[in-house]
């Protein structure tokens, strides 16, 4: 059984939760939250929403070219993306995003930005913050986990913006939508090319 304590604790960093939810089952990644909530008619129901921790993606440069990952896990086989992870508990999400980026690829950058961060605000709670990594260099291999294949790859700046047309492409419909919003923009497309590179 969670302890109160335990959900007193873990509702202080949960965002969107009421005062009085209570966790009832944790497990690897998500939390079940119920709390009881008064209709218009004076009774009561019991509401739930689902928690899991925040995760980032991160637009990594190297050079004139975008950092891409053609990567295989167990449950999701060939699929391309960025470089992601998971935040821990209590982690910060740049330094979570920093230790991703030298896992999965064995790059490093000096000039990082938050970029972007949406917040599912439905039944499912879960942050996502985007942060592009500069003029990335390779400083040693990947420390992959036992369920991750990951290839790197580098694209240019173009056909990165063209992953929407890729099935394989694996990002949240905000990212997508966001692209596809660049693609119907050329100002747009070339403030985003310019945040990218800066220098170029």
């Amino acid at each position: 059984l969670l302890s109160m304590n335990t959900n007193i604790e873990s509702r202080k960093s949960r965002e969107g939760l009421p005062a009085h939810a209570r966790m009832v089952f944790k497990g690897v990644i998500f939390e079940v939250w119920q709390w009881e909530q008064e209709m218009f008619d004076g009774t009561t129901q019991i509401f739930e929403k689902v928690w899991r921790p925040a995760t980032v993606e991160i637009i990594a440069t190297v050079g004139d070219k975008i950092l891409m990952e053609e990567q295989d896990q167990p449950n999701r086989p060939n699929n391309i993306n960025t470089p992601s992870g998971r935040v821990d508990e209590g982690e910060d999400p740049m330094d979570a995003a920093k230790r991703e980026l030298l896992e999965e690829t064995g790059y490093e950058s000096d000039e990082w930005s938050l970029f972007l961060k949406h917040s599912a605000d439905g039944k499912v709670l879960h942050e996502v913050h985007y942060f592009i990594a500069r003029d990335c260099t390779k400083t040693q291999e990947p420390s992959l986990d036992a369920g991750e294949k990951i290839e790197t790859k580098l694209v240019t700046f173009e056909e990165f913006i063209r992953l929407t047309e890729e099935p394989r492409f694996w990002m949240s419909p905000e990212f997508i939508n966001y692209l596809l919003r660049l693609q119907a923009d050329p100002n747009k497309k070339e403030g985003f090319r310019k945040l990218l590179f800066p220098r170029q």
